[in-house]
């Protein structure tokens, strides 16, 4: 049984996420909170396995307290996903950093925010193909000069090939179509990317793609 924490300002936007999740028998929501003050004091009472964190709140916002429980050591196995209406530039780059395990949009479908309260809470990141484009769109507004990384020295041709497509933020559909392979087998690669250079998910290959000059541009 998968436990998640709701933190939201808005009632009916966290009844509306409670009703989604009840549709999966393996998901339980043991809590609510409608700042981030409280959503901390919760997560560090509760300790769940997700927390579905707004950005927008009064009191302590969700960014802050994201970082108050990713500095908990006793919440180490608490993951927070990011669920907010906006998208802007800054905030998603903050939640990366923050250590975030995902940034969806409210209007993410029902199924796909079940499936990512699940990817969260097995050690899975949901940063998705979108959001990896605009954190290196971020990068190469500060270039700086490509560097080695020993790491790519253990890749295929055809690794270096998908590592590059997903530096530019490619999905796998993407990836397929401009490498003449399925979707799935896309897919396979870039899970033995994640697993060969030791990345916990898509943004991290294309950080690591952006900054060895992967992708054309200098990072």
């Amino acid at each position: 049984m998968t436990s998640v924490l709701v933190v939201d300002d808005q009632d009916l936007v966290r009844a509306g996420i409670r009703t989604l999740l009840a549709a999966d028998p393996q998901i339980t929501v043991v809590g609510e909170a409608a700042d981030g003050r409280t959503g901390v004091r919760l997560a560090r009472q509760l300790r769940p396995d997700v927390v579905l964190m707004d950005i927008r709140m009064p009191v302590l916002d969700g960014l802050a307290a994201t970082a108050a429980i990713r500095a908990d050591g006793n919440l180490a196995g608490t993951r927070v996903l990011i669920l907010t209406t906006f998208d802007d530039d800054a905030d998603i780059i903050e939640a990366v950093n923050l250590g975030a395990a995902g940034y969806l949009l409210k209007d993410t479908p029902s199924d796909d925010l079940r499936r990512a309260v699940h990817t969260a809470a097995a050690g899975g990141n949901l940063l998705s193909p979108a959001v990896t484009r605009r954190v290196m769109e971020q990068l190469a507004a500060a270039p700086r000069p490509p560097r080695p990384d020993p790491r790519l020295s253990v890749l295929t041709e055809r690794e270096r090939a998908v590592l590059t497509r997903v530096g530019l933020g490619e999905t796998n559909d993407e990836i397929g179509r401009a490498l003449f392979i399925s979707p799935a087998t896309a897919r396979t690669y870039v899970s033995r990317l994640l697993a060969k250079l030791d990345a916990r998910d898509r943004t991290a290959l294309a950080v690591i793609a952006h900054r060895a000059g992967l992708t054309g541009a200098e990072g």
